[in-house]
């Protein structure tokens, strides 16, 4: 017979609201909303009737000075992670199961302690001392029956072994966290574990499938599911705060470069490379200016200290051009955040034989014509979806993600189908295109044109294809965008991409 899998579960009630609040309970009426739905309440608004599953129009109607707040998951998680590693500290491999819940087997700390109550006393008085005295812990024989102990009124509640389905029964069915299942249930008449599990495994597996039979056996306590501990993952995560605003690029840059430095040891000590980074910038006002760069190898410190550079000269230009309040206006940097966001294995970024690979030099290239011409100074071009020239080409700073706006695999009525013109024209150039008596040619409402293409801008026309209409966002007051395209070849063979709107001929592209 196999010893069923003992296992501790560490749980920390309305985490989410204290990595939002940032601080230990009791919190004000405060809730978190995600798609309009509360995620997550404090106890204190839940004494006036919030719950987490409800309208946020629901919930302010129970209490009209709730504060509502943004759910940020990622914020739980960083919030979480010197938790994980406190843990990990007095008691090895801990795993996450979700931002607020840990696990780890039980064996080794209760050997360690001398008991499973003795254990999960001592990993509470750590954490309490660490200024976490809400933890709740949970020992059981298996994940689910240990979380659901951990759940209980009780500080630590242990669940001796064997004991998990008797420990269940008077639990109802909605713990399984199934609305459709247990709903079903409630309508048949079970409405606790031990109902539930008081039915035939078979008829259950015919009634709800697979996974009926699965939560069957978890409200019966036999938890199959594998604990695979793995250490938290390090903190590479470093900060700056200057105890005045430093207005200056190169004073800022300057004092950034032990914590670029401090970045590139702990990703050593790891032993990975940053490929992806994100720096947040807090001004005086208490405002955060983020921006993610990316590197087509690995960043090193004088790479991070130059980003911090350029997007300070970017923060400071853009101040300049959008002239704001003076209660409001940019004065200067108090901290400065140095956020690792994807990393590699170290080993697949190695020098190679012969030295660095072509991109890495090319790199180097660009970032130096980067360096001395400003953040905007070097381009890159992606093609992006859209009717007119001008906005299927979307330019990004180099080392910033080429995000398009709008998807160029979707549907465009009216676009221009490949090839593209190698060569736009932003803003589009007046060109004349005229008629074998130099007259110039119209377009009626038909979209035929009123004579054929003999010259344009003073050239011979050798050939030339269309009008096709082009008509956008015709529902506005203004009647929208609209136009006729017209291609044509002139006698120097160069390719024309021309339209007429109004009274005038335009040209949008040229090809090569």
């Amino acid at each position: 017979m196999n010893t069923p899998l003992r296992v501790l579960v560490l749980w920390f009630p309305d985490w989410p609201l204290r990595a939002a609040l940032g601080g230990p309970p009791p919190h004000p009426p405060t809730a978190l909303v995600q798609a309009n739905t509360i995620v997550a309440c404090t106890a204190s608004a839940r004494e006036h009737g919030v719950r987490t599953g409800q309208r946020r129009r629901v919930a302010q109607g129970h209490l009209s000075s709730l504060r509502v707040l943004p759910h940020d998951p990622a914020r739980d998680e960083r919030a979480f992670l010197p938790v994980l590693q406190l843990i990990e500290k007095h008691a090895p491999g801990v795993a996450l199961l979700r931002p607020g819940l840990a696990i780890l087997r039980a064996r080794g700390i209760s050997r360690y302690h001398g008991g499973e109550a003795e254990a999960a006393g001592a990993l509470a008085a750590v954490l309490a001392e660490a200024g976490l005295p809400e933890v709740r812990i949970g020992v059981a024989d298996g994940p689910f029956t240990a979380e659901i102990a951990a759940r209980g009124r009780d500080a630590c509640t242990v669940v001796p072994p064997g004991r998990s389905q008797e420990f269940l029964a008077p639990y109802p069915v909605q713990v399984l966290r199934d609305e459709q299942i247990a709903g079903l249930l409630v309508r048949l008449g079970v409405r606790t574990l031990g109902e539930f599990t008081a039915l035939a495994p078979l008829d259950v597996r015919d009634r709800f499938g697979e996974h009926g039979a699965r939560l069957h056996a978890l409200a019966a306590g036999a938890d199959s599911r594998p604990l695979t501990p793995r250490p938290p993952d390090p903190e590479l995560v470093r900060s700056i705060e200057f105890e005045s605003p430093l207005g200056g690029t190169d004073q800022v840059a300057f004092a950034v470069r032990q914590t670029a430095d401090a970045v590139l040891l702990a990703l050593g000590d790891a032993s990975v490379v940053c490929t992806e980074v994100r720096i947040d910038m807090t001004d005086d006002n208490g405002t955060v200016f983020s921006r993610t760069w990316l590197h087509p190898t690995c960043f090193d410190a004088s790479d991070l200290v130059d980003r911090v550079r350029w997007q300070l000269e970017a923060l400071a230009a853009q101040s300049a051009k959008e002239p704001v309040d003076e209660a409001r206006a940019f004065g200067g940097i108090l901290a400065v955040r140095i956020v690792p966001v994807a990393v590699d294995d170290a080993a697949h970024h190695q020098p190679g034989l012969f030295g660095s690979g072509t991109d890495e030099r090319l790199h180097h290239a660009v970032s130096r014509v980067q360096t001395m011409l400003g953040h905007q100074g070097v381009v890159t071009a992606a093609l992006a979806g859209g009717r007119w020239l001008a906005d299927r080409q979307v330019l990004t700073p180099w080392g910033e993600r080429a995000v398009a706006p709008r998807d160029p695999g979707s549907p465009w009525p009216g676009s221009l189908p490949d090839p593209l013109p190698a060569e736009v024209f932003l803003p589009p150039r007046p060109i004349g295109v005229l008629a074998a008596d130099g007259a110039a040619i119209s377009v009626d409402d038909r979209g035929a044109l009123s004579q054929e293409p003999a010259r344009i801008d003073g050239v011979a026309v050798q050939a030339w294809a269309g009008p096709w209409p082009v008509h956008e966002r015709r529902w506005t007051s203004d009647g929208g965008r609209r136009g006729h395209r017209l291609q044509i070849v002139d006698d120097h063979d160069h390719a024309w991409l021309v339209f007429r709107t109004g009274e005038r001929w335009w040209v949008e592209g040229r090809y090569r």
